[in-house]
């Protein structure tokens, strides 16, 4: 699939490397430039950059089982950190255009169902045991193996169905598309069917500018959307005076996540709490929650940390037209080396298993093609440390346009799958759909994969399957069984 960038600048693709820097990330060789990067770099990083905000409010908001919480400041500074960290060593040894960061579902897992039964050192020691694991996979090769053995039109699946994911969660943040609070229909436009909201009409705004500029071809456009949709936030909250949604006062119709205003140049820079790092307990946990109940949040950290990631390998390598011909990006083995070592990282900090975020595909999307973006991501990410301010500049309102676009993009590789063929359209179909539906990645790729193993059962056309997908489809069968397998154990 070849999916163009904003830039219709692809005729001037140099032939060779012109220094060391563009043969190392290949640059030129996967037809990019470095102001590309650049560019991609920095749409990344304004994509996914509330995750310095918001994985605070999430571990922060919950105590462990001796009562105790985390405290914001410390989470969001080894927030940044890790990720700042990871995601460089993403682009210097995956050398592919992803960004990592703390994932998110399982930061929730373990705020909310991990760390209640043990001690916050305890659960984080469950994230970096996890990541351990993972990475003895990655290093004796089966974790490339199952991704290989995944069916080429069903990873096509996967990307499109994360593109639809893409553009819910982005019209989601930016209160486009809200819950109605009723059974039917679940959700719906704004607040009782209009955009009555200031947040919801910049969002709006936003959305169309950046949509006219993709189809004008105008360089950087996704970052010309969220700079001019944040510009014009701000100049929003300066005139009517919004304020934050939710709050103890309640207020349905204020900007999420943060309030777009420009902050006082004496609150730029601040000192960074790192006093999480290393707090973590390997072993304690088994003692306390006991092994059975430690093995199945391992099992449910692995598994999703396990096929999220490979469904935004794909996802990325679709839309940069980078996939091999056996559906995997190039490096495949380097990258999953990186995102293995991340989830431990994420653990040791105390910020939760950290992963790779489908929001790169922003990057993608301004015409990044290399890790040289995700050295910029990265980058950003460790100055956010100091100047956590300005990251809290950009609502999702502004942020969420980014989204919408990408998943656009991400959605046109639908037309490759043979949707006559049902023993792959209905499972390809089930992974599009319940990703979405379903909030969640691994939901669909693990429909998607125990579908397509059953038909073929039924059609007598087992040999057609490879071997490591019956274990990956029965692991999955334990997955969904989790409530009544947990029900047992707990």
């Amino acid at each position: 699939m070849t999916v163009p960038p904003p830039a219709a600048d692809t005729m001037d693709r140099p032939a060779a490397p012109r220094n060391g820097f563009d043969r190392f990330f290949e640059i030129s060789a996967r037809g990019s430039t470095v102001g590309r990067e650049v560019r991609g770099g920095f749409a990344t990083f304004f994509t996914m950059a509330y995750i310095i905000v918001l994985n605070p409010l999430i571990l922060g908001g919950a105590v462990d089982g001796d009562k105790k919480s985390l405290a914001i400041p410390a989470i969001a500074a080894a927030t940044a950190l890790v990720a700042g960290v990871m995601t460089i060593l993403m682009g210097v040894v995956g050398r592919f255009p992803l960004a990592v960061a703390a994932g998110l579902g399982v930061n929730a897992l373990v705020a909310f169902e991990v760390a209640p039964k043990m001690t916050w050192a305890d659960a984080m020691g469950l994230v970096v045991m996890e990541g351990i694991l993972i990475l003895i996979l990655v290093l004796t090769g089966l974790r490339t193996a199952v991704f290989v053995a995944v069916p080429t039109q069903l990873k096509t699946a996967i990307g499109v169905g994360i593109g639809l994911f893409l553009a819910l969660i982005g019209l989601v943040d930016a209160g486009f598309v809200r819950s109605t609070g009723q059974g039917s229909p679940p959700i719906g436009l704004g607040f009782g069917g209009k955009l009555i909201t200031w947040p919801g009409l910049v969002f709006v705004l936003g959305l169309l500018l950046t949509l006219v500029l993709v189809v004008r071809r105008v360089r950087g456009a996704i970052l010309i959307g969220i700079l001019g949709s944040t510009a014009l936030a701000i100049i929003v909250e300066s005139i009517v005076r919004v304020g934050p949604s939710g709050g103890p006062a309640g207020n349905p119709h204020g900007w999420s996540l943060n309030v777009p205003k420009l902050p006082a140049l004496r609150d730029l820079a601040v000192a960074p709490d790192l006093s999480l790092l290393g707090r973590f307990n390997l072993f304690d946990s088994w003692g306390r929650a006991g092994v059975l109940v430690v093995l199945m949040f391992v099992f449910t950290l692995l598994i999703t940390d396990f096929f999220d990631t490979m469904g935004t390998m794909v996802a990325v390598g679709q839309e940069a037209d980078l996939l091999q011909a056996d559906g995997t990006p190039p490096r495949t083995r380097e990258i999953l080396l990186v995102d293995s070592v991340a989830a431990a990282a994420g653990g040791a900090a105390s910020v939760s298993s950290n992963t790779t975020y489908i929001e790169s595909a922003a990057g993608v999307g301004e015409g990044a093609r290399t890790g040289a973006a995700s050295l910029v991501t990265g980058g950003l990410f460790l100055l956010a440390i100091f100047l956590a301010p300005v990251v809290e500049v950009v609502p999702f309102e502004a942020a969420s346009t980014a989204l919408v676009v990408v998943g656009f993009l991400m959605m046109t590789a639908v037309r490759t799958i043979d949707w006559s063929d049902y023993e792959i359209a209905l499972p390809a179909f089930l992974t599009i759909v319940l990703m979405p539906f379903t909030y969640s990645i691994t939901n669909g790729i693990a429909a998607g994969l125990v579908t397509f193993v059953l038909f073929k059962l039924v059609k007598g056309k087992a040999s057609q399957v490879h071997p490591l997908l019956y274990v990956v489809s029965a692991l999955f069968l334990v997955y969904f069984l989790r409530g009544p397998i947990e029900t047992l154990v707990f």
